[in-house]
């Protein structure tokens, strides 16, 4: 008998941090690698909010707090909430947690039995699936493509609700594809979801601030408050304010909910750390301007992203709406071989191959639901950027 638990079996790791770590290896061993596979902003956090940390941990700010956030960082999200969103919440409907993965975790354990479905459209980010097996539901694909702008069409969210549908999970700027849904895409999915009392929406609005050309961000129960009593809106300070390694993530929602995922991290992580929420407190509430310079930076660099891809031989690569991916399709290099005599037969194929022979670490579009594609990060320095859609240009013409 196994001594692992048999939930194991029905999780992987995840995919993009395993290319991270590959890549981090190569390098480590002395070989010139460009990793484009993390999810991660290059720009450092704010210096207000570097200070603020370290005024916390001056001030003895350094206990345990309540499970799921301080008074302070639920103020300050609430009043987030209300000035970007126009959303109204109180602090029994606010939960902090330790990143928004784990925002995810404790909403689906809290809510998920055996047989239970969640909707979740393709290319989808890869620890939805995983979290929802591991909570024991059922993950229900719906696929969006190329052509449909990665985005999934009312026709098809309805088809694939049945009785058994707890949630559909909604990701918009998308990772990976960068996809943002309009208003008008958002209240026509809204529709579907009014015949379905069954079924809530988790919104993850993570890269709600990372959109070009004046997208106009709406979160899903802004669009359709009609629903915002079945709706979990969650957000994070890991992207927009370079904070991925302080472990904020936070959701707003139906009170019950919020007092059900409190009772799951009690029991697992307790509170987020203190340090981390008094920077929070400092992102939230204080000046902002420094994103818009941010996202004009992350906008040259997709610009020049796609249009270097484009001009790779067997790549189509959309502009993406939002966050700092491209996801373009290698349906031309499917079937051609290497020059070492390999077939590329899938895109896992070929970014073994780019990683290999070129020195550039991407993630295969299987882990995310869509094949044959790959995505890129472009939340890297223009430099490594250029040089690493050099090198795959120049991986793709070899390929005959």
């Amino acid at each position: 008998m196994s001594f692992l638990s048999h939930s194991l079996d029905r999780i992987k790791p995840s995919p993009t941090m395993a290319v991270t770590a590959k890549a981090a290896e190569l390098k480590a061993a002395g070989n010139d690698v460009i990793g484009l596979g993390a999810g991660e902003p290059d720009f450092d956090t704010p210096e207000n909010v570097k200070a603020a940390a370290i005024a916390a941990i001056n001030a003895g700010d350094t206990k345990y707090t309540k499970v799921d956030g301080t008074p302070a960082v639920k103020n300050a999200i609430i009043e987030k909430f209300k000035r970007e969103n126009g959303l109204s919440f109180t602090p029994d409907q606010i939960s902090v947690n330790v990143g928004g993965k784990h925002t995810i975790y404790n909403a689906l354990m809290a809510t998920l039995n055996p047989g239970d479905e969640v909707v979740i459209p393709t290319p989808y980010w890869v620890s939805y699936p995983d979290i929802t097996l591991l909570a024991g539901g059922t993950p229900i694909f719906v696929a969006a493509s190329l052509e449909t702008g990665f985005k999934i069409t009312p026709e098809a969210l309805e088809a694939a609700i049945t009785p058994k549908t707890k949630w559909l999970i909604f990701n918009s700027p998308s990772n990976p594809s960068g996809a943002a849904y309009s208003e008008s895409e958002i209240k026509a999915l809204g529709e579907v979801l009014k015949r379905h009392e069954n079924v809530w929406i988790f919104s993850d609005d993570i890269y709600e601030h990372i959109t070009y050309e004046g997208f106009n961000f709406r979160t899903f129960s802004q669009v359709v408050p009609e629903l915002a009593h079945r709706t979990l809106t969650m957000n994070g300070v890991a992207k927009a304010y370079a904070m991925t390694g302080w472990r904020i993530g936070f959701a707003g929602g139906d009170a019950k909910l919020i007092k059900a995922m409190a009772k799951i991290q009690s029991q697992s992580t307790s509170n987020p750390c203190s340090i981390s929420q008094a920077a929070t407190v400092e992102a939230l509430t204080g000046p902002q301007d420094f994103m818009a310079e941010r996202v004009k930076i992350f906008q040259t660099r997709r610009d020049m992203v796609v249009e270097m891809l484009n001009a790779a031989e067997g790549l189509t690569c959309p502009t993406p709406e939002g966050a700092f991916y491209v996801y373009p399709s290698l349906a031309g290099c499917i079937g051609k071989r290497t020059p070492a005599g390999k077939i590329i037969e899938t895109d896992e194929d070929f970014v073994t191959y780019i990683l290999e022979d070129y020195g550039v670490a991407a993630v295969q579009g299987a882990a995310f639901g869509l094949s044959p594609h790959f995505r890129v990060s472009y939340a890297t320095s223009t430099e490594a950027l250029t040089e690493a859609c050099t090198r795959i240009q120049d991986a793709c013409s070899k390929l005959s």
